[in-house]
């Protein structure tokens, strides 16, 4: 059930806690799995997804959730870290996700950062997208700041992949991950917001009072590239999985998977 104005077409769908909502992304996507064995996949990295991949983790290893034939498109990438960096999402995606399950390394897809010529990386990354049919499933977070994939505030809504210059807000929220905010990369790769508008269907978590405001921009406000997540306004597929504190700034109502209305 959707709320506020009749033209979002956003579904907004709120969990109790963090928890919760891992357990019910990561349903959904086990679903559309087995449904389509072959699935093409968007992933997101970050704090808010990896409730989602240990519970995919614990389907695959007690469920027999079958990643064999799933292929998979990150969203991002550091630009200048070495693959094997800690903090670079190699690293992350192969701790958190694919170094638990059986999918095959030829189908899993990451921004290279540390590639010779970006932009022509940037073109052959889209090229890829398109040779495999398309994301059928994209996952995402949002930022502080409204910003999805790393599609910091005033990205063009028409943007593919490409190399973007993070903003200090950015940069010093994910500071926490590094030693300190000199040692957080200046820019990094990202899907553009018109290549993640072309998945069929999208998934978007949010967790904790931090990300409230930028909900409620992206689901309630204005759509403007001030707000990028507010292009998901336009999708016709798109659900907000978020947990009770980052639903706090909503206005309408929406669909609860709890009973205490409190």
């Amino acid at each position: 059930m959707s709320g506020g104005s009749e033209s979002v077409s956003i579904k907004v769908v709120i969990t109790k806690d963090y928890w919760e909502m891992s357990r019910l992304a990561a349903r959904i996507i086990a679903d559309v799995i087995r449904s389509k064995p072959n699935i093409v996949l968007g992933l997101a990295t970050g704090g808010t997804p990896e409730g989602c991949y240990r519970e995919l983790v614990r389907m695959h290893k007690e469920e027999g959730l079958d990643f064999s034939q799933v292929i998979t498109f990150n969203l991002d990438e550091y630009v200048g870290l070495p693959l094997d960096h800690p903090q670079s999402y190699h690293h992350y995606m192969d701790v958190h996700l694919f170094n638990h399950v059986n999918i095959k390394r030829e189908n899993i897809h990451i921004p290279d950062g540390t590639a010779e010529d970006l932009e022509k990386h940037c073109r052959e990354y889209e090229e890829a997208i398109k040779k495999a049919g398309g994301i059928d499933l994209q996952l995402l977070g949002i930022g502080r700041n409204g910003h999805i994939g790393f599609n910091e505030p005033g990205s063009p809504f028409n943007s593919r992949t490409r190399v973007v210059k993070l903003t200090e807000t950015t940069r010093r929220d994910n500071a926490r991950f590094f030693g300190s905010l000199d040692e957080v990369p200046t820019h990094a790769i990202t899907m553009g917001l018109a290549t993640i508008m072309e998945a069929r269907k999208i998934l978007l978590l949010a967790s904790g009072l931090n990300k409230a405001e930028a909900v409620a921009k992206a689901v309630e406000g204005p759509k403007t590239p001030d707000v990028p997540a507010s292009i998901l306004q336009d999708h016709p597929d798109c659900t907000f999985i978020i947990d009770r504190e980052a639903a706090s700034k909503l206005k309408g109502r929406y669909e609860k998977t709890f009973s205490d209305e409190r």
